[in-house]
């Protein structure tokens, strides 16, 4: 394992990969922790804004170009940024089900799926983790 391909990253993608492990690491906490709680709140609003930085900084990395400059992981940051606001109105409507399910669809979609894709020969994570 070395942390060169990441060091040597340009800082978007820092900070990236940054957000999303802090992302990741924050939404376990979530999925696995009391719901309702101002524990979950708290924690809850730190994700989000994690995932913010996540999606945003995702606009500034171009590595893979199926179009012009973008790829479908640019969708992703675009659905990311519609459904976060969507999510947080859910809770705060005490739409439990609504919030939920677009909680764990982004857990799931833009962290769990996006960063198994990270981990393929050639990137990143690939790089640094299987040399």
């Amino acid at each position: 394992m070395s942390l060169a391909p990441i060091l040597d990253a340009t800082a978007a993608i820092q900070i990236h990969a940054a957000a999303a492990i802090g992302a990741f690491a924050l939404g376990t906490i979530q999925m696995i922790g009391v719901k309702g709680t101002n524990t979950h709140r708290k924690l809850g609003w730190a994700w989000v804004i994690l995932m913010i930085i996540v999606a945003a900084s995702g606009f500034w990395i171009h590595q893979i170009k199926l179009w012009g400059q973008w790829s479908p992981i640019h969708l992703l940051s675009i659905a990311v940024l519609i459904q976060l606001p969507i999510a947080v109105i859910a809770a705060r409507r005490h739409n439990i089900s609504a919030h939920k399910r677009f909680m764990t669809g982004m857990f799931t979609g833009a962290l769990l799926l996006a960063g198994f894709f990270t981990l393929m020969p050639g990137r990143i994570f690939g790089r640094m983790i299987f040399g």
